[in-house]
């Protein structure tokens, strides 16, 4: 699994603070900064399930699998991608808050491009499904 994690850092923004919010659901292998017309657009990878694991972890804590897996399942552009965006300023408290609509999110979202061999699994391991409030299946990391 390849995990490619967008964020802008507008001019108004603090820098540090928006490499926290990402950082908080996200941990990162390498990261590029490309200038952009309203500040700096930071492009971060990473590699396997492990990157991943703050924002898993963020979802079940907060008990929104089954809120996650349907935003997420709407993001599935191909049999081996899959796009999806989270509220930056929520990312910074920790919270996960998916953006479904442009413009949601008033200074940009942190937007993540999954590509993996089977983006049911992934789905089923970041969000599985529950029933009562527990999870129903739990499936292992993607590749």
């Amino acid at each position: 699994m390849k995990v490619e994690a967008v964020v802008e850092v507008r001019y108004t923004e603090d820098r540090e603070k928006v490499l926290k919010a990402l950082e908080n659901v996200f941990t990162p292998v390498s990261m590029q900064e490309k200038p952009s017309e309203a500040g700096v657009v930071i492009m971060a990878t990473c590699e396997g399930a492990r990157c991943l694991e703050k924002l898993r972890g963020a979802i079940w804590r907060q008990g929104i699998q089954d809120a996650a897996r349907n935003v997420i399942s709407r993001g599935i552009v191909s049999e081996d991608t899959l796009i999806f965006s989270i509220n930056k300023q929520a990312a910074y408290v920790g919270v996960v808050s998916f953006v479904t609509e442009l413009g949601e999110s008033p200074l940009g979202p942190i937007t993540f491009t999954v590509k993996t061999s089977n983006t049911r699994q992934f789905i089923d391991w970041l969000a599985p499904r529950t029933y009562k409030g527990r999870v129903y299946y739990e499936a292992p990391p993607p590749d």
